[in-house]
């Protein structure tokens, strides 16, 4: 069985992030593995152990200082690792065609694994457009998975805390959510051994992927400004609850 991971190179959310031009940040901060994407490679991995004649995968797309990232799915239990480069922005149709093209040429996937977001852009499409372009079935926010001969359960959180339980067949592609469990962080050996492994470098410009007939560019980045203001609510309970629902209907409208 042929797994595939795809993992996004993103910065850091404890980064202080700073703005540079119109449209891009300052990139001398620390740069992670999308915290999603651990997920799914733990996923991954605990499937490889299950099925026992299976090898996993990890791609991504990025720049050369993306390969780290790659290392850390490594350690964390790949087997081996795909760096499509390129120095230039990527949209969510881009990196899905770049992704499909990278992972048809390795091998024929049985099952892809992502995060259901990342944490930079939470655009929530390249799964959506990988699994489009193989035609492959596709499930995100994965909170439960099962594997038994190629067939697959999935339990998937929905709004209010609902699960729904979907049943589909390999290949598919499937979107881990932070529910789905508790990465196994790496320990000094798994690190020392993944600088050992195999990574594949591929140039994007290398690949034809053809023209899109659409394209999303970032026009301008501005930092978020926190607008709350703390206001203290005096009296009693009741005064203070009756003081809350008032807020709630006429100011913030969230309740008729």
């Amino acid at each position: 069985m042929k797994i595939y991971v795809c993992v996004k190179h993103v910065p850091d959310t404890a980064a202080k992030i700073r703005i540079l031009g119109q449209n891009r940040i300052d990139e001398k901060i620390t740069f992670i593995i999308n915290p999603y994407d651990e997920n799914a490679i733990e996923e991954a991995t605990r499937l490889k152990k299950q099925v026992g004649d299976a090898e996993v995968i990890a791609v991504t797309l990025g720049k050369e200082t993306a390969e780290s990232t790659l290392r850390s799915a490594l350690a964390m239990g790949a087997d081996r690792g795909i760096l499509i480069k390129t120095v230039a922005y990527c949209d969510s149709i881009v990196t899905a065609r770049a992704l499909k093209a990278v992972i048809e040429s390795d091998g024929k996937p049985d099952i892809i694994f992502t995060g259901k977001e990342s944490i930079d852009s939470e655009g929530f499409k390249t799964m959506y457009r990988l699994a489009a372009g193989f035609g492959m079935p596709v499930v995100s926010n994965v909170a439960a998975f099962s594997w038994a001969q190629g067939k697959i359960t999935v339990e998937c959180e929905v709004e209010a805390g609902a699960r729904k339980v979907i049943e589909i067949q390999q290949p598919c592609v499937i979107g881990a959510g932070k529910s789905l469990n508790k990465p196994s962080y790496p320990t000094l050996p798994d690190i020392m051994k993944a600088r050992k492994k195999e990574v594949t470098y591929i140039e994007l410009a290398s690949l034809d992927l053809g023209k899109p007939d659409s394209r999303i560019e970032i026009l301008g980045l501005k930092p978020a400004v926190e607008k709350r203001k703390a206001i203290e609510l005096k009296g009693s309970p009741e005064e203070v609850a009756e003081e809350i629902a008032r807020i709630l209907h006429e100011e913030a409208k969230v309740i008729p």
